[in-house]
């Protein structure tokens, strides 16, 4: 089968297309025919190497993984033992690691029945940055009528935490580029700010919850704009230095959190079968509609990973899977 593989770290030219074997499922696992994946910045994460503190879990010298992707979407080609859930036929969405091939395993709890009015391309682009919003808008407690500011509103998970947050009863403001305003308005919020022209930490509203996806403010500026006793979502993965990206930012922010009325969280999370399902009822029912920016075959990977690497993506970048005939 064909897939996208890497062997050292680096830029989006690491990526190739490679003629590997096929994986089997073994006890618990499911084997997915896929159909399409999605770019993820935590599969940017990998395939730099970068932060460098994270080198302790994906290789020292390069992946431990060769297969590139983590959201996925398709159909069930085969079960192993013990698979109760799902048999040969059945369309699923869910998460595994090697999504950016022909076919993947991953375990039976990490997948979930395909919701029917997605396309399977709407189903890749939404477990990683949907799960991601949902675990959001849960740990900031967000309740019908909050109000609630999403910056960068238009990336892939800003996109799912604008409807998300609306989901939940909140009034939603986006901050955003003048290019995304009308995207951002279109699924739900209620006021968009064009940050070239407006810097929202020196306005005079307040927010019972801020979800920050761009990191591009200090923590001073925007914790005075969260009304006392409010939450904070930091979650922005593309800032700080290459040791230590972003955390070493966020663990500064929850210390100074402490001294503070004021909640700080980060959004760290573990995927599971029921938050798939919740996710999939969202999807279903159309309070949340995955945003795609753009769709490539899976022989234009890099291309995929490189745009969106520039970090101008509006919504997901999705990558089709085709079938070859040496599958």
């Amino acid at each position: 089968m064909q897939a996208i593989t890497q062997d050292i770290y680096g830029p989006a030219e690491v990526l190739e297309l490679e003629e590997i074997e096929r994986p089997t499922p073994g006890r618990g696992e499911v084997l997915v025919r896929v159909r399409a994946s999605s770019a993820n910045i935590g599969d940017v994460f990998i395939m730099t190497g970068t932060p460098y503190v994270l080198r302790a879990m994906f290789g020292l010298r390069a992946p431990k993984i060769r297969v590139r992707g983590m959201d996925v979407a398709g159909v069930v080609e085969a079960v192993g033992d013990g698979v109760t859930r799902f048999q040969p036929g059945d369309e699923v969405y869910g998460l595994c690691d090697g999504a950016l091939a022909e076919y993947a395993c991953g375990k039976e709890d990490l997948f979930a029945p395909k919701p029917a009015r997605l396309s399977f391309e709407q189903a890749a682009a939404s477990p990683n940055c949907g799960l991601t919003a949902l675990h959001g808008v849960r740990a900031a407690g967000v309740r019908p009528g909050d109000q609630v500011l999403v910056n960068g509103a238009s990336g892939g998970v800003g996109t799912f935490t604008v409807q998300m947050a609306r989901a939940f009863g909140a009034d939603v403001t986006g901050v955003c580029s003048p290019a995304n305003l009308e995207t951002v308005g279109e699924i739900g919020a209620g006021r968009v700010i064009d940050y070239t022209r407006e810097d929202f930490t020196r306005g005079e509203a307040r927010y019972d919850v801020v979800v920050d996806n761009a990191g591009n403010h200090r923590f001073a500026d925007v914790r005075r704009v969260v009304r006392p006793g409010g939450t904070l979502i930091s979650q922005n993965g593309t800032v700080g230095g290459k040791w230590f990206g972003p955390l070493l930012r966020m663990a500064r922010e929850q210390l100074a959190a402490l001294f503070l009325r004021l909640k700080v969280r980060g959004n760290a999370w573990s995927p599971k079968a029921d938050d798939l399902a919740v996710l999939g009822d969202y999807l279903a029912s159309g309070k949340v509609t995955p945003v795609i920016d753009r769709t490539y075959p899976l022989e234009e990977a890099a291309e995929a990973f490189a745009y969106l690497g520039e970090g101008h993506a509006r919504g997901k970048v999705v990558i089709t899977v085709q079938p070859s005939t040496t599958s």
